[in-house]
């Protein structure tokens, strides 16, 4: 008789963004009337940029003639873009990062979820909190996060560091000694960003401690700021500490494509053995690559064409962010974030939980946000809308609420 991984089974509830689904069908069919505005998923709704679109036109054609087809691509990913992300993404900012620790992938979730299998199961890990759900839901799957307190909603061999408004959603050290830290910035789902010199610190700790950094920098393109850093690898000892993930859905709209990749330094090592060639294993046994046209549309995200296009898109998204962030800041609400990233978190009115002003929003006003509290315990009586939406959306979405 099978078995089935019991680890799965403590899993509470659906995954987050199947419940907010579920909850707005269930409305949509009941007031099929209702014209619904949905801030709640970062998804993003313009489409992709020309230079990419002729990109992919290009290799579908390439594809149908013999000389020019292509099959499986190399493990790490073709040259042509690990090459372009060293020199555009890592190099030009003085960062010491070479083609051939960059992992191409089919996008950052799946990276983030994957990447913990190359640690022991006894290893433990931090989060911030409140946290992108999938980095600890990964773990759980894992058998790596012990047992679940209803109560508290919290794991008890995970390390939460609460990020509030207090400490500006930076999380502080933790008490306890991690051996895995999971961090995110730009954050989602505060919009928070870290500092250079904050940065520094957690890379100063990390190697103090024997500790290894998951740097989630999805998205690092709507960094607005100059005293920010676009990757963890400008600070000082974070090859031997940090690996990076990172994600062109949110920097050119590739969410219907997936493509990311991971970055894996070569001097990221436990007792003569090093992640690199643990991910690289994992990698090439696990996936296939992503396909040649994907890769091809993300490599002309690099040229003059398509960096000017791309960053066009992430200003109309940033638009809007600051679009929401002033609309609800004049109607009296506290709100964070919209300045680095294309997410606004909000705390909720009168008093209410999450949930309770997830439903009074889409009842009163139709429009579809995310509840706090689906990221961790600290995101409670928090709310979170994104930039994603068309600006007409957008700003309808802002004043419906500004009038209830």
């Amino acid at each position: 008789m099978y078995k089935v991984n019991e680890d799965y089974l403590k899993l509470p509830g659906s995954y987050l963004f199947s419940t907010i689904a579920k909850k707005v069908n269930a409305y949509t069919q009941a007031h099929p009337e209702k014209k619904i505005i949905r801030l709640g998923i970062g998804d993003v709704t313009q489409p992709l940029a020309p230079a990419v679109i002729e990109a992919l036109h290009s290799a579908v054609d390439e594809m149908a003639h013999a000389e020019t087809f292509k099959g499986y691509a190399p493990d790490l990913g073709y040259a042509f873009l690990r090459d372009v992300i060293a020199e555009k993404d890592f190099k030009a900012r003085g960062c010491d990062i070479s083609a051939d620790e960059i992992f191409v992938s089919d996008g950052a979730k799946s990276d983030s979820a994957n990447i913990q299998e190359i640690f022991s199961r006894d290893c433990r890990i931090a989060v911030c909190d409140p946290v992108y759900p999938v980095y600890v839901d990964s773990n759980v799957m894992a058998g790596r996060t012990g047992t679940y307190d209803t109560k508290t909603e919290q794991w008890s061999n995970v390390i939460y560091m609460p990020c509030t408004a207090e400490n500006g959603f930076v999380a502080e050290f933790p008490k306890e000694t991690p051996d895995i830290i999971y961090l995110c910035f730009p954050n989602n789902p505060t919009g928070a960003a870290v500092t250079k010199d904050k940065l520094q610190e957690w890379v100063d700790y990390a190697n103090k401690v024997g500790a290894v950094i998951i740097f989630d920098s999805a998205y690092e393109a709507y960094i607005s700021e100059d005293n920010i850093p676009h990757s963890i690898y400008e600070c000082v000892g974070a090859r031997t500490c940090a690996i990076e993930i990172r994600s062109f859905s949110k920097k050119a709209g590739f969410t219907g494509l997936r493509l990311g990749y991971t970055v894996v330094p070569k001097e990221l090592e436990h007792g003569g053995v090093t992640l690199h060639s643990l991910w690289a294993r994992r990698h090439g046994t696990k996936f296939n690559g992503a396909p040649y046209i994907v890769q091809k549309a993300g490599a002309a995200v690099y040229t003059p064409e398509g960096d000017a296009q791309t960053r066009e898109q992430i200003a109309y998204y940033m638009k809007n962010a600051a679009y929401i962030k002033k609309g609800l800041t004049d109607a009296g609400y506290t709100v964070y974030g919209g300045v680095n990233a294309p997410y606004i978190w909000l705390k909720a009115p009168n008093g209410m939980t999450s949930w309770e002003f997830f439903d009074y929003l889409l009842e009163q006003v139709n429009v579809v946000g995310t509840p706090g509290s689906g990221f961790g315990p600290s995101g409670e009586t928090y709310f979170r809308l994104t930039a994603f939406g068309s600006y007409e959306n957008t700003v309808e979405a802002v004043d419906r609420i500004k009038n209830m």
